[in-house]
Formats: C-alpha cells, sequence, structure tokens
C-alpha cells in the first residue's frame, strides 16, 4: 500500500468522520424541540418500507418468471 493511498484512507475513513461528528447539528435540535422529528422519522419508514415490499414483489415477479423458462442443464 503506497503512502497516498493510506493518507488517503485515513483521511475519508478515519479522521472525516470524527470532525463531522464534533460539529452540532443545528437542524437536528430544532427539529427535535419543535416535535418534528417524529414527522421526518415517520416518512422516511414510510419511504423503507415501501421500497422493501417493491423488492419483495420484484423478487417474487423474478422468481416466477425464472420458473417457467426453461432450465438450460449442462
Amino acid at each position: 500500500m503506497n503512502k497516498n493511498t493510506l493518507v488517503t484512507f485515513l483521511l475519508f475513513f478515519v479522521i472525516a468522520p470524527v470532525w463531522l461528528m464534533a460539529q452540532p447539528i443545528e437542524m437536528a435540535n430544532t427539529l427535535r424541540s419543535e416535535g418534528k422529528i417524529y414527522v421526518v422519522v415517520a416518512i422516511l419508514l414510510v419511504i423503507f418500507a415501501g421500497l422493501i415490499g417493491y423488492l419483495f414483489l420484484l423478487d417474487r415477479k423474478i422468481t416466477r418468471i425464472e420458473k417457467k423458462l426453461p432450465s438450460k442443464k449442462d
């Protein structure tokens, strides 16, 4: 591993997250104090649930299509 790769790795994966976590997040504090953070969390949960449901249905459709195709045995 050369020196530039090591420095880049340390910068992006070790130092940067620590530096970013040290800064206060004003938007989150405002949303939390006004009680709106629950609305944001609920919307995110609905979006993730929709994505998971869509992926589940897509997997079922692909499985059905794969079963209809003739299998190629070597």
